[in-house]
């Protein structure tokens, strides 16, 4: 298979491969499963994530990024190996270009381990580009323009906030909370006001059934399955959408502090841009509902949620390596 140019949006929680001319063919959970008997890697994706929670103690699911960077090196890897070789072939005749999201705070250090990690998973070269230019491309802003663009990329791992004027980060925040700091509270919180002990992709299918950043009028609840604190057998309780709303509340003023900060931090010229054309909400956590709302009604700034948020980042790499000389400084910026 002759694939020249791989786009990889290496997520905390999520990793999207986008093929040019082809769009995104791959989108599975960021985990890997290990056996410890032999440190043999046994799952890479949807797979590994079927086992979260239900692994004997010789296996171990775990996700090799932690915050939106590389945690375990050798684990990441593999698990960019997988995805390459699942494209484009175990054997291939020609090794392939690869673009790989990165969040805006991460250190030299951090930024050459993903550089390496791609290398030595099959890559002839690899770019890496910061996530909120990728999240800004994939989401139709014109990044080159001599114009004041404001994005909000809210992931599994991080929050990315950022103003891109002429191709670059004018200001930027990295904030180390997103979906999965999101889904914790909401564990944390049924463990606290119910007694009740949940997993993380029970508290993830709680956040996406009735998750809302503000609080509705009209309630919804939904049934969750747990294990009982007290008694430490199975049980059923009913929780209620508004109970949701209560137990985020700290993560989602951690986000707006962050989108503060960049506002705070922004020249006057590129201030007035952003009020006049408001922000783009890009990322996974987007889709929580009202959150929009919720950020327009606390900086005063207008809010937009991005077509398709989940797949902006992805997007973004896949349209950048296509117009790889129209992006070269861009780049070069991010090396």
């Amino acid at each position: 298979m002759f694939i020249k140019k791989i786009g990889i949006d290496l997520g905390t929680a999520n990793t999207l491969v986008y093929l040019p001319g082809e769009g995104i063919v791959v989108n599975e959970p960021s985990v890997v499963a290990i056996s410890l008997v032999d440190n043999k890697i046994l799952a890479v994706g949807n797979e590994a994530k079927e086992m979260i929670g239900r692994t004997p103690e010789s296996i171990v699911a775990q996700k090799p990024l932690k915050d939106g960077v590389i945690a375990d090196y050798r684990i990441t890897e593999a698990m960019l190996r997988y995805f390459i070789d699942k494209v484009s072939g175990s054997f291939r005749l020609v090794r392939p270009e690869v673009m790989v999201s990165i969040p805006a705070g991460v250190t030299s250090t951090e930024r050459r381990a993903v550089v390496d990690a791609a290398l030595k998973a099959g890559a002839k070269t690899a770019y890496v580009i910061k996530e909120p230019i990728l999240a800004a491309i994939g989401a139709g802003i014109p990044i080159n323009s001599a114009a004041g663009n404001m994005i909000v990329d809210i992931g599994g791992g991080t929050s990315e906030v950022a103003i891109i004027s002429l191709g670059g980060v004018v200001a930027a925040h990295s904030a180390r909370v997103g979906g999965n700091k999101i889904d914790q509270a909401i564990a944390d919180f049924i463990k606290k006001k119910h007694g009740l002990a949940i997993g993380e992709r029970t508290a993830e299918e709680i956040k996406i059934a009735i998750g809302s950043a503000l609080p509705q009028a009209k309630d919804e609840y939904v049934e969750v399955r747990g294990r009982d604190l007290i008694a430490g057998l199975p049980k059923n309780i009913r929780v209620s959408a508004n109970e949701i709303t209560e137990a985020i509340q700290d993560e989602l003023r951690e986000i707006i502090n962050a989108i503060k900060k960049v506002l705070q931090e922004t020249p006057p010229e590129l201030a007035a841009d952003v009020i006049d054309k408001g922000m783009i909400l890009s990322g996974g956590g987007a889709l929580l509902r009202h959150l929009d709302q919720l950020i327009t009604k606390t900086t005063g700034v207008p809010c937009y949620v991005a077509d398709e948020p989940l797949l902006c980042v992805a997007k973004g790499t896949g349209i950048a390596l296509e117009h790889l000389d129209m992006y070269k400084r861009t780049i070069a910026l991010s090396k």
